[in-house]
């Protein structure tokens, strides 16, 4: 479990930790789906609040992790991380 953690910084320059969930490919872009790590949902079968972040390349092995704004595409993400989990997580509609 400890290898699907991500730790990024917030707007405060805090540490936030994150477990990874997916990796989606949309419209030839990469985006991880994220939750916050230690979420007792999890657990439990259930998904809080699914993060999607875009991967961006700076450099070599440097990624950039970009918010996404556009309500399209957070539509279009999470209907596929849907689609991929739906036996793994109990959805609400």
């Amino acid at each position: 479990m400890e290898d699907n953690i991500i730790t990024l910084q917030d707007e405060s320059d805090n540490d936030v930790e994150f477990e990874f969930l997916d990796l989606i490919n949309y419209e030839n872009e990469d985006y991880i789906a994220l939750l916050p790590a230690g979420d007792e949902l999890v657990a439990e079968g259930e998904v809080g609040e699914v993060l999607f972040l875009k991967l961006e390349a700076i450099c070599d092995d440097d990624i950039s992790y970009i918010s996404v704004e556009n309500e399209e595409t957070l539509t279009a993400l999470f209907q596929i991380f849907k689609d991929r989990h739906k036996d793994n997580f109990n959805f609400l509609d």
